[in-house]
């Protein structure tokens, strides 16, 4: 909980319960539900909080804001960013209904109020939304062409909407098609924990 503090020193009271009560409630549904590697249930808060945050450091989403969580497994990126952003709305969907209910149940017992969670495929979510986030869910050029008729053709922030996506090791080759519109971030120039020297992030405007 400390590294969340040392990057977002400005949490509400609210929002330092709700994060702090993540770790029991993880341990907790991971003994019955597996959704994080057992091996790395203790380092939640840095793989998988913080890192889901990452995605808060490429974009501060207005109040009002619409985000879609694709394959969002027991609920990362969407719930720590759902507890950052609380004048935001996340959708959170996943194909596998038993990492759905894990989400669903930490959400409640946190009261996350601005958070809905599916039990759904990509290919058969019609809504529409300002961001789709999502975390090594699948190639990038698969999951651009699954949610281009995601997104909502106004803009309300302050870049353009599209599709940000946290990921591992070398994106060269997978951000070939998208190279004169997408950005790409190293995570570890917001984090410096040895972690991150590997992450990186993707913005496609769509």
């Amino acid at each position: 909980m400390e590294q969340i503090l040392k990057y977002f020193p400005n949490l509400t009271d609210k929002q330092i319960a709700q994060f702090t009560a993540l770790y029991d409630l993880y341990v907790d549904w991971n003994a019955k539900i597996n959704v994080i590697s057992r091996k790395d249930i203790e380092n939640l808060y840095e793989h998988h909080v913080l890192h889901s945050l990452a995605i808060a450091e490429i974009i501060h989403f207005q109040s009002g804001s619409t985000v879609l969580d694709v394959g969002t497994g027991g609920g990362f990126p969407g719930i720590p960013l759902a507890i950052l952003f609380p004048e935001t709305s996340f959708v959170l969907i996943d194909s596998i209904g038993k990492k759905i209910k894990v989400g669903t149940e930490v959400s409640t017992a946190i009261s996350l109020k601005n958070i809905t969670l599916k039990h759904l495929r990509v290919q058969d979510e019609k809504g529409k939304y300002d961001f789709v986030v999502s975390r090594a869910v699948m190639p990038l050029d698969d999951l651009v062409k699954l949610v281009k008729k995601n997104i909502a053709k106004e803009n309300r922030n302050a870049i353009p909407n599209g599709l940000i996506c946290l990921k591992g090791g070398e994106l060269q080759y997978e951000i070939q098609p998208y190279k004169k519109i997408a950005e790409l971030f190293d995570v570890s120039s917001f984090f410096n924990e040895e972690f991150f020297k590997t992450k990186k992030a993707v913005y496609v405007p769509l």
